[in-house]
């Protein structure tokens, strides 16, 4: 085999237009297209609603690109090359959209068609000469193709990767010889691999195949019937015991070879593995294991497009797995080869998706069952030999309708019997989880079963975490029992997380390329105009700070829960699209963002194969109080471990420590419970302390926070009140204190709206019926602090004052607690503030300390709050009138 590089400068034609690009490439990079429009941007009714974008405003829901086509584009180029006579050409392009080429004007049949996830192969022999003008047809509309699920994918969504025209990875023309082995896979497993040889020949081979491997027991020599043309050679041979296994961590990559008389011969790569679903769990190589996985979306706002590069995807790669990942999904779109190469030398798992997103009617045409079966049928055979490709859905979120279904069965049960090495599903997160596993189904991956919840929060904050009285001692053992009486199948979450951070504006500067970042100008501008220059970064942090507490919640309970396969997150990298979802870790460009909270270390602390876990029903304790508690081991590694769980607290003078008895924990299993007691020291002021545990070397880490047991007496100089009535109004003109504290419910609150523990979910221009909040902003320097320790973000202790209600004040002032909004409002609201009233002194709570249960933390708030007003140093520095308090207070 000979190649022929046909990458360089290539005319280009379309629309009445014309001009060159550069292949490989696209028409967004050669500066070709016409302006984006802001009409086409996500849900923009939703948003001009919100009052995020109006006429005239830049395209605010996701990246603008600088230059867009959607249509069929002319590539030409004329070459001379030296055509040797009687060989077989062909002319392959590795990553296109739809594709056809001509020769010289003529036609040129597809030896493997184009698809959105495989390469475009053309045979050209006869057609070209040495003097040639190829020509590409290349067309992003998809004529014949189902263009709508497919642009809403991610494979070409102007959300992210972008709809782009052009060509991408190697052009080259591929010389054979009139006979060649057109192509070798391999399928090991239990033992024996199966090994198919693709031949293409114009006289029947008279000698056998010779097939070499270090993984075989010994070479073996294989009989050619008697044929022409192309046909399929199958042989089964057994492997050598000691065979080195692929596996996570593990790139055991080992050659095979075939060759035969007369012809040149054909070396693969491949990896020994076995993947399956066994009794209700994922299994490699035998062992059960625990996916800890992220979604790729493909967003790349430089370069608009998927990288071809295996030293790219390394680097990718070795990023993700800094923050603890050893699966990769990739959301509606199946990358290219180097990227499964990439993942074969670095022992990661790999789970592409067909370039399919309809949650209205899937698989609902002629074409679009054609389209997506071909498409299927392509990337098995071009990754066959790829050990970390494990598992295939035929897309995200799909619905169809009862008539699909005996097409999606007969689909699964022919890629089943074309490849069993991998495992299959006909979507991920189908029907949002609301008809729970689809027979035929080898895994299934949802956030929902059936209305019961698999992950901690979702749409609207449904979910138990941003419920007031969870704690660290929630699974979803019994979903999971729930789903094993109607399927048998491995269970793992899909899309956990989705907690928005505020937007680093910094990172504006780093879009240099084909996409300009219009969205987060808009959102920096907004938020000038709102008075936050200053207060800015310390909202980025403390967002950032409760995305990654809420991530570890996540991550926890899906660990304490037996049965789980895994967990799948939603993401680790900012979405630059859907209203601008900015929930990553790091952001679009895949650097980690520049604050503590994003330090791979932190995330991957939590996010790794084993964590002893605390069962820890709450976090506030009162001092002197008996604490008792399970342990469980979570070992998801590949050895079993035999020791004590050594536990320590610590912090304001505290020094506590002791172990448990000695525990043996298997490989890839979850211990029972082990007890922890211990009693609080008798402490006087209120303190935050470490639970510190260690298993083998494997820490974990808890906050708790203990408080005195005190009652909050409210002072006998300041009125408390639920509305500022006119005795409430009295006492601040004759200069008095007044405490006003109504109930947090919307009719007490008019002038409010709904907060939560956590920053919002995905974004609020995707789910306007969200309230937007993104959790509190906490001023910790705040003489009301004193005795009630606190950071800037609400952690654990504030959970159930977080859950109440924000007031919507009438502009933007200091605030003792601020309520933080999204970037599509950017509202001024407050929890708890202070201000000058009437000639008065004036403090206002939404926590709605006096309402639902008293536990230690919730009455030393409101003993923190009464110590601050009966102190000297109350003396708010904000001034409100009685008539703008009248207008956002409650008032009779």
């Amino acid at each position: 085999m000979k190649t022929i590089d046909l990458s360089g400068i290539w005319e280009c034609s379309f629309a009445g237009q014309s001009g060159a690009v550069r292949l490989p490439g696209t028409l967004d990079e050669a500066g070709l297209g016409f302006p984006d429009d802001p009409a086409n941007q996500w849900q923009a009714e939703d948003v001009k609603r919100l009052g995020f974008w109006q006429e005239g405003d830049p395209i605010v829901t996701r990246l603008t690109r600088r230059h867009t086509f959607e249509g069929p584009v002319r590539l030409t180029r004329k070459l001379s090359w030296d055509c040797p006579a009687g060989a077989r050409v062909f002319l392959e392009c590795e990553r296109t959209r739809q594709l056809r080429l001509t020769v010289n004007g003529k036609e040129a049949p597809a030896a493997e068609p184009s698809c959105l996830s495989a390469p475009a192969v053309f045979e050209i022999t006869g057609l070209a000469t040495g003097e040639d003008e190829f020509s590409f047809l290349s067309d992003n509309s998809y004529p014949g193709w189902p263009r709508d699920a497919i642009v809403y994918a991610s494979a070409a969504s102007d959300e992210t990767q972008t709809n782009w025209n052009g060509i991408l990875g190697y052009i080259r023309l591929r010389i054979e010889q009139p006979d060649y082995i057109a192509g070798v896979r391999v399928y090991p497993g239990n033992g024996r691999a199966e090994i198919r040889i693709t031949l293409d020949l114009s006289r029947a081979l008279t000698y056998p195949l010779h097939i070499s491997s270090p993984a075989l027991v010994s070479d073996a020599e294989i009989p050619v019937p008697e044929k022409t043309g192309v046909f399929e050679v199958r042989c089964t041979l057994p492997l050598r015991p000691d065979v080195p296994r692929w596996d996570i961590e593990e790139g055991n990559l080992l050659p095979l070879t075939v060759s035969a008389g007369g012809l040149e011969s054909r070396t693969v790569s491949f990896g020994v593995r076995t993947f399956a679903a066994r009794d209700g769990h994922l299994t490699l190589n035998g062992r059960r294991i625990f996916l800890r996985g992220e979604a790729n979306c493909a967003a790349f706002p430089e370069t608009g497009y998927i990288p071809t590069d295996e030293d790219t995807w390394i680097s990718i790669l070795q990023q993700y797995r800094a923050y603890g990942v050893n699966c990769v999904r990739f959301h509606s779109h199946c990358p290219p080869e180097a990227a499964f190469a990439a993942a074969d030398r670095l022992g990661m798992l790999m789970q592409p998706e067909l370039s399919h997103w309809d949650p209205k009617d899937a698989f609902g045409s002629g074409e679009a069952r054609g389209y997506y079966a071909f498409e299927a049928r392509r990337i098995l055979r071009a990754l066959a030999n790829h050990p970390s490709f494990v598992m295939l859905s035929f897309g995200n979120e799909l619905h169809y309708r009862d008539e699909v279904r005996p097409f999606v069965g007969h689909l699964l049960r022919e890629l089943k019997e074309e490849d069993p090495t991998r495992l299959y599903a006909a979507g991920s997160n189908a029907f949002y989880g609301e008809k729970g596993p689809n027979p035929g189904d080898d895994f299934y991956t949802a956030s929902d079963d059936r209305k019961v919840t698999l992950r901690a929060t979702s749409a609207n904050f449904t979910g138990w975490l941003n419920r007031e009285e969870s704690g660290f001692d929630i699974d979803y053992s019994g979903a999971v029992e729930r789903l094993r009486q109607v399927s048998g199948v491995p269970v793992f979450s899909f899309e956990v997380g989705q907690y928005e951070v505020l937007p680093d504006f910094g990172e504006i500067a780093d879009y240099r390329g084909v996409t300009e970042p219009c969205n987060l100008m808009h959102m920096e501008r907004k938020m000038r105009a709102a008075g936050l220059s200053d207060l800015w970064p310390r909202m980025v942090r403390a967002t950032g700070e409760n995305a990654l507490q809420c991530y570890r919640a996540e991550v926890e309970a899906a660990m304490r829960t037996e049965g789980y396969s895994g967990i799948s997150l939603l993401s680790l990298q900012d979405f630059p699209g859907q209203g601008t979802a900015l929930v990553g870790m790091m952001n679009a460009h895949l650097h980690p963002k520049p604050f503590p909270f994003a330090d791979p270390a932190r995330f991957a602390a939590f996010f790794r194969d084993v964590l002893p876990l605390a069962l820890l029903p709450r976090f506030v304790f009162t001092s002197g109080e008996e604490v008792s508690f399970p342990v469980r081991i979570a070992n998801y590694g590949k050895a079993g471990l035999d020791g004590p769980c050594a536990w320590s607290l610590s912090g304001d003078g505290v020094s506590l420590f002791g172990e448990t008895a000695s525990l043996r924990v298997p490989a890839v299993s979850l211990s029972g419970d082990l007890e922890i007691c211990f009693r609080l020291p008798d402490l006087p002021a209120a303190a935050r302390l470490d639970l510190a545990l260690n298993f083998c070397g494997n820490a974990n880490t808890y906050p708790l926070w203990v408080y005195p047991d005190e009652e909050p007496v409210c002072p006998g100089d300041v009125l408390e009140c639920r509305v500022l009535d006119e005795q409430a109004r009295q006492v601040l003109a004759a200069g008095g204190k007044v405490y006003l504290a109504p109930d947090s419910t919307a009719e007490a609150l008019p002038c409010s709206v709904q907060a939560q523990f956590s920053p919002d979910f995905w974004s609020v221009c995707t789910f306007p019926s969200q309230s937007g909040c993104m959790g509190q902003l906490i001023d910790a320097g705040h003489p009301l602090f004193r005795s009630f320790p606190t950071n800037e973000f609400s952690s654990w202790q504030w959970k159930p004052m977080a859950c109440r209600r924000a007031i919507l004040l009438p502009r933007r002032m200091k605030a003792i607690v601020t309520e933080m909004d999204s970037c599509a409002l950017l509202r001024p609201m407050a929890q708890l503030f202070e201000c000058k009233c009437g000639g008065g002194r004036l403090l206002v709570s939404s926590l709605g300390l006096h309402q639902g249960p008293q536990a230690p933390n919730v009455r030393a708030m409101q003993k923190a709050i009464y110590d601050y007003m009966a102190s000297g140093l109350f003396h708010p520095e904000e001034e409100i009138s009685m008539e703008e308090a009248k207008g956002f207070l409650p008032w009779r």
